[in-house]
């Protein structure tokens, strides 16, 4: 796959920290998740490197070719290399949803190098596990309509990215196949759990959260609502900076 898309913040101010690495959800991407919500701002004012990359298939960032190069594994291996290529070993993260899945991984894709870590709207299980993958390809690529409600949820999501959405049902299709199954963790810093209060996608994580004796942090909204609200952002920068 080719490089993905990454936005660097440089503080004018910088501390003694590592970079923090932001890695957005699923059919949004980097500018929308972390820029316009002014997480980026807020901690590149607390003196630190933020950088922000497009997921595969996402922003600006190349569509994947196949379906194995954007499973949860995979997607953070992509990241790995775009951290290396920025000369960036230890790094802090925060994620949110899809991008939460991914930051899962990265102890396992980056050795020892993972501090700090937030875990925003992480489902305790894997979301498109129910999608019909075949179903799915047939809606994106010549508009049959899928017989599954959930599935054809998900088509019309995916098809509202226009030409990027063969690349976004390549991305549901490799995360099925790797689905979030939780277990230890396996940086040294536990992560900080973040949910909204009315999220119903994020029931049942605070047992994940207990289970490795993580911090679970609850902010106002929903899934959708969590990323803009000032409350969400404070619990990255508190998180990160402390």
């Amino acid at each position: 796959m080719r490089d993905l898309a990454v936005r660097t913040f440089t503080p004018t101010r910088p501390v003694d920290a590592p970079p923090v690495l932001l890695v957005h959800g699923f059919g949004s991407d980097g500018k929308a998740d972390w820029v316009d919500t002014g997480v980026a701002e807020a901690l590149a004012s607390a003196g630190r490197t933020v950088v922000v990359p497009d997921l595969p298939g996402h922003g600006e960032s190349p569509a994947p070719a196949t379906a194995a190069e954007v499973t949860a594994p995979a997607i953070a291996a992509a990241l790995v290399t775009a951290l290396d290529a920025a000369g960036i070993t230890a790094f802090d993260a925060a994620g949110y949803s899809l991008g939460a899945r991914i930051i899962w991984e990265l102890p396992s894709a980056a050795p020892d190098r993972v501090a700090r870590t937030v875990l925003g709207g992480l489902a305790p299980g894997e979301p498109f596990t129910a999608v019909d993958v075949d179903a799915l390809h047939r809606a994106v690529q010549d508009g049959t309509e899928c017989a599954d409600p959930f599935t054809g949820m998900i088509a019309g999501m995916v098809k509202s990215h226009g030409d990027r959405a063969p690349g976004l049902a390549l991305c549901v299709e490799g995360l099925r196949a790797t689905p979030f199954a939780g277990g230890a963790w396996n940086a040294k810093a536990l992560p900080v759990f973040v949910v909204g209060e009315n999220d119903e996608l994020t029931r049942g994580i605070g047992g994940l959260a207990e289970e490795i004796g993580a911090k679970l942090v609850t902010v106002p909204g929903d899934h959708f609502e969590v990323l803009g609200g000032g409350r969400f952002r404070d619990v990255v920068v508190e998180s990160l900076t402390r």
